[in-house]
């Protein structure tokens, strides 16, 4: 039976199994095309390129294919010869803009968990990435993007017709900060570019506990969370423990986002959102964009056990999730793109539809198929997450 919701004089109704948006909920959307694609433009809030590049040892300028053939014989981690992020396939999805990570934990001696000894080794990896970003952005494959007039600048270009390749735009964040062990450090990324801050990544950490664990915010992460604010920087909630996702969230009062995160409601494991969180992110005026990890999307899936045929998985399901967000906010103005394609995971742990990351441009015609217009789609693709960036860098 449809039924509707109503928030700030909008209309969002929902059919089953479809839905549908007033024009009047997408009229600020900005939808960005290249000159030379029809596709819309995708924005990927959360991708692990340096972490590809610096730990898994993939040239990421070269083919889809080239990466994959040298991993056919490499067994050192289950998503070998699986990979679906490479520049080349970014560019021909049309994926012009990303949020790319920097990554290191940190790691007492009686962790089970992997990671460093020391924030000082951490910090240094960290550098190490940021190292990589600055050759590629050398070599013309990337462009750091730091404020709203570099932003401007750089969408401007890929809507005009041009001659070779592209620049792939990229801003900066840390995915869990166990490697600013000092607010100095922090202070010292945020003048080399740093623009987005998730205080915890998995289990215990420096800042708090992250995911499949419990607990608020550590002393050291509420004052670090303190010069988050003070400097600016979004605050990346994915990957917070309910509890500190709570106690983040009643001490900050800036800009927040979640890059990769799902519907705890569709898949039950404290790594997504519930609905009263997802409610309290629509309050704050923020954006969750949506994953394509298969332990994300679906109820029961077994980490290292379960394969995408078990579960008929597909970029549907990803849609589903979409819905469910929308569905709760009331609008489309809350959802948007965050694959964490190759975070650790590859296409043995994807959509079955999810052979290249270029291959995110399906979502468009299943979307459209449910109902969402094309500037709904291009809300969710791109103009979701830069109305923030936008409102951000004033």
């Amino acid at each position: 039976m449809a039924r509707e919701l109503k928030q700030a004089a909008q209309v969002f109704c929902v059919t089953p199994g479809r839905f549908r948006v007033r024009a009047s909920d997408a009229m600020s959307a900005m939808s960005e095309l290249s000159a030379e694609s029809s596709q819309p433009l995708v924005f990927d809030c959360h991708l692990d390129l340096s972490m590809n590049a610096m730990e898994w040892n993939r040239d990421l300028t070269r083919s889809l294919e080239y990466i994959r053939r040298r991993e056919q014989h490499q067994r050192d981690q289950p998503d070998r010869g699986n990979g679906i992020v490479c520049f080349p396939e970014m560019r021909r999805g049309n994926m012009g803009l990303c949020v790319a990570t920097q990554i290191a934990r940190s790691v007492n001696r009686f962790s089970r968990m992997p990671g460093w000894s020391s924030a000082s080794q951490a910090w240094a990896q960290t550098q190490g990435q940021l190292a990589w970003y600055r050759e590629m952005e050398a070599a013309g494959e990337l462009r750091f993007i730091t404020d709203k007039a570099g932003l401007e600048s750089h969408l401007a270009e890929w809507q005009r017709p041009s001659v070779g390749r592209k620049p792939i735009g990229y801003i900066l964040s840390l995915e869990g900060a166990d490697s600013l062990y000092t607010p100095a450090h922090l202070e010292r990324a945020y003048a080399y570019g740093l623009r987005a801050v998730g205080l915890t990544h998995y289990g215990p950490g420096l800042c708090g506990a992250g995911t499949d664990d419990e607990g608020p915010l550590s002393a050291y992460g509420r004052e670090l969370l303190a010069e988050v604010e003070r400097l600016g920087l979004i605050l990346d909630v994915t990957h917070l423990s309910d509890e500190s996702f709570r106690d983040a969230l009643d001490r900050f009062s800036g800009p927040v986002w979640a890059s990769h995160s799902n519907c705890r409601a569709l898949a039950d494991w404290n790594r997504q959102f519930t609905d009263d969180q997802i409610r309290e992110l629509i309050r704050r005026d923020a954006v969750i964009g949506v994953a394509v990890d298969a332990i994300m999307m679906v109820h029961g899936w077994r980490h290292l056990r379960s394969k995408p045929a078990d579960f008929d998985l597909s970029l549907e399901h990803l849609a589903n999730h979409i819905d469910h967000i929308c569905q709760l906010a009331g609008n489309i103005r809350h959802v948007g793109i965050g694959t964490d394609a190759d975070g650790g995971f590859g296409t043995e742990q994807m959509p079955a539809d999810l052979g290249s990351i270029a291959d995110i441009q399906k979502l468009g015609p299943i979307l459209a198929r449910r109902g969402y217009s094309k500037a709904d789609i291009a809300a969710i693709f791109h103009g979701n997450f830069l109305a923030l960036l936008r409102r951000v860098w004033k």
